[in-house]
């Protein structure tokens, strides 16, 4: 498999902290989401986005990196990780679980080098009479599933490929990160498969419960006079009304936007709004000359006001 420098391709230094990376990865997964971007090679621009988020934001899956990546290797030297997988911390323990990621976060899968990277056998033991009769028992096999909020959202099935084999995984809507999937006689010598269910990275909305966080850019003329804005939520696009006089930083909800909840009869999570006041770059000399007659407008200090 080929090396790839995660930090390269969010363009990060190798000491950027857990907000830089973020932010990069914000910055450029908007960029290239292939829903919006009409550049040449934006797919697959996105995915890789994604797979370098999904290595760096986790601190075990970071340190196992930065492990492989001290050894001098640049992109593209073939390079195999050693057997049983990367310790993290500098060395010592195998992570507990396999890397399954449905859907490559928000879009496509991840690739070799990632899945064998981050890749450990995991199960339950033998005993010592079956050892010595040769014949392994049942076994649990345990792995960690990464799906799309989409998916939650909607409880779709995914198709995840483990050890060789390919299933059919229906996500119910609404699980929750820890819980787990149970595939029956998937494991070993017809143990259970259990699927651990974490959310994977988006590029737009962020997760706090059941309620979904969004940060909408409004221009300044829009938070000071209102303004009817579509908003993407997990659903789709909606409307949603920016009163007059809005400052930066105002949240407004979208009540049932949210995740949905697992338990009989209770509610959704909502959607959380979160205003960004910015200022457009003006572009030719009457967007400039706006901007002066919006200055002499506010002659003065408006910061104490």
């Amino acid at each position: 498999m080929q090396f790839k420098d995660y930090y390269d391709i969010l363009g990060v230094e190798p000491s950027a902290g857990d907000a830089e990376i973020k932010t990069a990865y914000r910055r450029l997964a908007r960029k290239y989401h292939p829903d919006v971007s009409k550049e040449s090679g934006a797919e697959e621009n996105f995915k890789a986005v994604n797979e370098a988020y999904e290595a760096l934001r986790d601190p075990q899956k970071r340190a196992a990196y930065d492990q492989l990546r001290a050894r001098g290797y640049r992109p593209g030297d073939e390079v195999q990780p050693p057997a049983g997988g990367y310790g993290h911390g500098g060395g010592g323990g195998d992570f507990d679980f396999d890397e399954v990621f449905a859907g490559g976060g928000a879009g496509g899968g991840f690739s070799d080098f990632f899945e064998s990277l981050f890749r450990r056998q995991a199960g339950g033991g033998y005993s010592q009479q079956q050892q010595a009769r040769g014949r392994p028992g049942p076994a649990d096999l345990r792995a960690r599933l990464a799906v799309s909020l989409e998916t939650v959202y909607r409880g779709d099935s995914v198709r995840v490929g483990l050890n060789g084999k390919t299933f059919e995984v229906r996500v119910p809507k609404g699980i929750k990160p820890g819980q787990a999937i149970r595939l029956a006689g998937q494991g070993t010598g017809g143990g259970n498969l259990l699927l651990e269910v974490e959310y994977a990275a988006h590029p737009q909305f962020e997760v706090d419960g059941r309620n979904i966080i969004y940060t909408l850019p409004v221009a300044p003329w829009e938070a000071a006079l209102g303004a009817t804005i579509s908003v993407p939520t997990l659903g789709g696009k909606v409307e949603l009304k920016i009163p007059a006089n809005s400052e930066a930083g105002r949240k407004l909800r979208l009540r049932g936007r949210g995740l949905p909840n697992g338990a009989a009869g209770a509610a959704a999570g909502d959607q959380i709004v979160e205003l960004e006041v910015q200022a457009p770059t003006p572009h030719g000399d009457a967007q400039r000359a706006a901007y002066e007659n919006l200055r002499d407008a506010f002659a003065g200090d408006w910061r104490r006001e």
